[in-house]
This record gives structure tokens, C-alpha cells and sequence, in this order.
């Protein structure tokens, strides 16, 4: 999924380490779980077709503007398809816009995230689009998730360099779209050519913009650096990441050692 930033390990690409569908549908895997369990549950998070979440506007739906970003960079959409959206039907009810022009302001969102979540809300989808692969029976990206290259995957943020999959979970929560966040997750492990420090400011992103009792983002960037470990220990930025500390490495450490239980356990005495 990701390759290595370090110049020794540049041309290493980790596609084997993507993730794979499942079946479960548990809600909130523990990382007290062991991390072969949590990782089935992470990666088997289902999606339905992304073409039957998509809406139609109805006729005479009144058009919202919305503002979003510093630069105050302009959308249009429907009034009824915003609404799939509890945030945005709080926001027409309670009339956060000008009544006048009707116009909602988002500051804090990133243009080009905002710009994927009106597709996704249009189309059930976004680009890069999920398809269906019969022959195989499995979930892919079009033109292989790489079309415009590893740009598309990625989004640079304040924060850094964030996969464009991981700031989509994150706003799906906070406008309650929960289909969105299934589609994101599925997402997440079918991305390829994606630096270590990348995979580390996302996963920090991750804990930092979903809330405790939701672990399933968390849960994926802890299997992800888990399967990657031979990589991320010769990582220069892992080393100062965990110098850093924070909660991340904490359920990471758990982690590990759920991990090398499972291994104790299955080697014969």
C-alpha cells in the first residue's frame, strides 16, 4: 500500500499490503482483540453497491451555495441532496445560511475533499470508483487507484500529507453519513506507491478526528503497520513519530504484543 520515504528503501513498493474484504459485522473491534481478528473486522467492513447510495435531486429543490475553504472556493448542489446529510438538514432547518441567497459557509473544509463528498452524495460514489472485479470476486479501484498517480490518493493538509480516503472517513462522520465512511474504509488498503511518513501523518490524522468508541480507522493503520513492521522499524520517521508518543503507539504496542501472543500460541512446545 505504501513504499518506504527512507532513500535506501525508495524503490520498495508494499502493495501486498493492502487489505482484503470480509464478512463481520461487528461495530467496534477491541485492540485488546488480537490483531489477526481486528484486522478481519476492519477489512471485511462492508459496502454495499456505491451506485444504489446515489440521489436524485427533485424537481424545483432549492440550489445551496456553499463556501468552502479559506479561499472561499464556491459549490452548488440541491437542497434535498444536501439533506441525505443530517449536518447539512440541520443546517437548512435551522437556516445557517442567508436567507437570501441561501449559502452555507465552511471554512475549515478542504475544497477538494468537499468537492468528493457532493459526488459521493450525486453518484454514491467517488473518484477513484470502486469496481467489482466477478472473475476474481473482489473490490478494485478504476484504472488500478493509480490514475493520476499517487497525487490523487493523497491530500496535503496543515497537518501534512493525509490519504484523501482517511479525511473522507473523517468528514463522513462529521456529517453523518455512515455509508460514506464504509466506502472510505474499503477504500483505505486498495491505494498503492504510499510513502511511510504518509501512512504515519494519516494515521495520527485518523486518531485525532474520530472519536474513541469509533476504532475502525484506527484499527486499520495499526493491522497496516503491523503486516509492514520489517519496513516501518527501519523508518527514520517512525522513530521520531514514536518519540513523539501519543495514544496511537499506545493501542500500537498493544498491538504487538496481542500479535506475538497469537504467534506464541500457535508454535508447538
Amino acid at each position: 500500500m505504501f513504499s518506504s520515504n527512507r532513500t535506501r528503501y525508495q524503490g520498495e513498493s508494499f502493495s501486498k499490503h493492502r487489505a482484503s474484504k470480509s464478512k463481520s459485522h461487528k461495530k467496534n473491534p477491541s485492540f485488546r482483540d488480537s490483531p489477526r481478528k481486528v484486522e478481519k473486522l476492519v477489512q471485511h467492513a462492508q459496502v454495499s453497491s456505491p451506485q444504489s447510495n446515489q440521489t436524485s435531486p427533485t424537481l424545483g429543490s432549492s440550489i445551496i451555495t456553499l463556501s468552502v475553504g479559506r479561499e472561499q472556493r464556491l459549490f452548488a448542489a440541491h437542497e434535498d441532496v444536501l439533506c441525505h446529510s443530517p449536518y447539512f438538514q440541520t443546517a437548512c432547518r435551522d437556516q445557517f445560511f442567508s436567507t437570501s441567497n441561501k449559502r452555507i459557509d465552511l471554512p475549515e473544509e478542504e475544497p477538494e475533499v468537499f468537492s468528493s463528498i457532493l459526488e459521493y452524495l450525486y453518484k454514491g460514489d467517488y473518484y477513484p470508483r470502486l469496481e467489482y472485479d466477478k472473475r476474481r470476486n473482489s473490490w478494485n479501484l478504476e484504472d488500478g487507484g493509480n490514475g493520476n498517480g499517487t497525487n490523487e490518493a493523497v491530500i496535503q493538509t496543515p497537518y501534512g500529507p493525509i490519504l484523501k480516503d482517511t479525511i473522507l472517513y473523517c468528514a463522513a462522520e462529521r456529517y453523518g453519513l455512515q455509508e460514506l465512511k464504509k466506502l472510505a474504509l474499503r477504500k483505505q488498503g486498495l491505494q498503492s506507491g504510499i510513502q511511510c511518513s504518509t501512512i504515519l501523518t494519516s494515521a495520527r490524522f485518523a486518531y485525532a478526528h474520530t472519536p474513541d468508541n469509533d476504532s475502525k480507522l484506527r484499527a486499520h493503520y495499526l493491522a497496516l503497520i503491523i503486516r509492514a513492521r520489517h519496513t516501518f522499524k527501519r523508518s527514520g520517521t517512525m522513530q521520531q513519530e514514536m518519540e513523539s508518543g501519543g495514544k496511537l503507539f499506545f493501542d500500537l504496542f498493544v498491538a504487538m504484543v496481542n500479535h506475538m501472543d497469537d504467534i506464541a500460541q500457535k508454535t508447538p512446545r
